[in-house]
């Protein structure tokens, strides 16, 4: 049986009023944007569809309005349900001006919900989410005001607490691929991601809905290698071919197409340019030095990006394994617009199989942001006032993994410093304290990564913290630094002194390379 092939229009014209519409894609890749222009331009014209709910798992904009931003208007979007909205700042107003109900749930969880919505299960049961402020004892992911509905519970499971994120029904799945046949098989051998197209559209037949499918290319009819075929065609209603692929079909935000991003082509990278010695280059060395041998690794984006660049200059990349939340294992995470692809990839697997892999306990670390701490270890990410950016695979990252390991300028703002000669030398404080008596959102919870054993690492360019059961402790500071004036004056809380407090290791505050390698994979000198 053939799938029908439509115009964009009639793509537009599936989308019912009151439906709830589920997209793919992080970034923009994988993301079948050119529907959403279609359903936007229908609205605009029309004034249908309306009081739409729109689910999401990645961050899916460009900061320019791309992505699900073009499904911000009031009375087309009634329900937001998403990871991540920091690269749409028209939903990130209206959610602001209480005209949108919205939520913000993990990644992971809500690439779970979809299987658990295509099996026709009740919901998805996690412990991600705990004591954050997902967790309905606090905020339950809510971002406003007008979101009054509980979407998640707190159960217990054998005397342990649980979260439970009940299943809801899927009217429209619109997701991309790259190739379609005319049966609807779904190739994606241009894709810098598979995403979790194939998880939405198996939630979407469970639903009695209808899946939509936007691609570059039209081919024969069962003349796809099957095991190219990542969605089968029996769960495909409908093909849309993209009438403006360079524009709205693009691999990432930045790219719109590259045989390497792709995993076709393998290129001998380029000598990584040398950091400056700033406290940028500070933070990543002392960050390396905590790596193990062959550790499996999730680097945030950001500064722990910076990490890659230390480990290239120190001829040390092959003493750590990356892998990112998209599905790629292997190879150097790209970032900026491209964020989400991978250069030289190992392997590209489901968005929602590489959450099973980090939610199983998998990596033995993580390097990711720090924008607030507070004196219990808790972290904010997520939101500060009127600036939205959600959580994304925040929480199911650091929830689970071996070792955590925040990275961040010690106060936020202008600042700078004199770093030279094993030496730290601030000559303009920054005006923002990051270390702060409570945190605005709890996007990780300090108290839960005690109770579950995790080792947690705070590391800056003038101070180093541990958590421990006590609170944070205070256990190393840089050569040059005062500890009342550089680090006790510029937090909002007084932290625990470690008995032993250390010296932060010279060499890192010193033109290099600086025999990094040495101190992961323990040879010496």
């Amino acid at each position: 049986m053939k799938a029908k092939v439509i115009s964009l229009e009639e793509a537009a014209d599936w989308v019912k009023d009151g439906d709830t519409i589920a997209t793919s894609g992080f970034g923009l890749a994988g993301h079948p944007e050119e529907i959403l222009v279609a359903i936007e331009k229908r609205f605009l014209q029309s004034g249908n569809p309306t009081n739409l709910t729109v689910l999401h798992a990645a961050g899916q904009g460009n900061w320019e309005g791309g992505g699900i931003d073009h499904l911000a208007h009031q009375g087309l979007l009634k329900r937001l349900i998403g990871g991540h909205v920091g690269t749409c700042p028209k939903l990130v107003a209206l959610i602001n001006q209480n005209k949108i109900e919205a939520y913000n749930f993990p990644q992971g969880v809500i690439c779970h919900l979809y299987r658990a919505i295509a099996a026709k299960k009740p919901g998805d049961i996690t412990k991600i989410g705990l004591k954050t402020y997902i967790d309905p004892r606090l905020e339950g992911g809510r971002l406003n005001r007008c979101t009054a509905e509980n979407l998640v519970q707190l159960i217990q499971i054998n005397g342990e607490e649980w979260l439970f994120y009940p299943s809801l029904p899927i009217q429209i799945a619109l997701i991309r691929g790259t190739t379609a046949d005319e049966y609807g098989n779904i190739s994606m051998e241009e894709e810098a991601i598979f995403s979790e197209g194939l998880a939405i559209a198996q939630a979407a037949k469970a639903s009695g809905g209808k899946v939509i499918v936007q691609v570059k290319y039209l081919a024969q009819g069962g003349s796809l290698d099957a095991q190219l075929v990542k969605i089968p065609g029996i769960l495909v209603d409908a093909i849309v071919i993209s009438k403006q692929p360079e524009q709205y079909h693009r691999q990432t935000s930045g790219t719109y197409y590259s045989p390497v991003f792709a995993g076709h082509v393998k290129i001998p990278l380029l000598a990584w340019p040398v950091m400056p010695l700033d406290e940028k280059k500070v933070i990543a060395r002392r960050a390396f030095m905590e790596l193990t041998p062959h550790a499996i690794v999730n680097l945030g984006i950001g500064l722990p990006e910076f990490i890659a660049a230390v480990a290239a200059e120190e001829g040390a990349g092959d003493q750590l394994t990356l892998t990112i939340e998209a599905g790629q294992t292997g190879g150097i995470p790209a970032s900026g617009l491209n964020f989400g692809a991978v250069a030289n990839p190992w392997a590209i697997i489901d968005q929602g199989a590489q959450f099973d892999f980090y939610d199983g306990g998998n990596l033995d670390m993580t390097f990711l942001g720090l924008a607030q701490a507070s004196s219990r270890g808790d972290v904010n990410v997520s939101k500060f006032g009127s600036k939205i950016a959600g959580c994304g695979g925040f929480v199911n990252i650091t929830q689970n993994t071996k070792k955590v390991i925040f990275c961040g300028r010690f106060t936020a703002g202008k600042f700078k410093a004199e770093i030279g000669n094993g030496k730290l030398n601030i000559l303009q404080e920054g005006s923002g304290k990051k270390f702060v008596k409570q945190v605005e959102q709890v996007t990780f919870s300090g108290a839960q990564a005690i109770e579950t054993g995790q080792q947690v690492l705070f590391i800056t360019e003038r101070a180093v913290f541990e958590l421990r059961k006590e609170g944070l402790v205070l256990t190393e500071i840089a050569p040059g630094a005062d500890i009342q004036k550089d680090v006790l004056v510029q937090m909002e809380f007084k932290p625990v002194i470690a008995k032993d407090l250390k010296l932060m290791e010279p060499a890192i505050f010193s033109e290099g390379p600086i025999g990094l390698k040495q101190c992961v994979s323990g040879d010496s000198a």
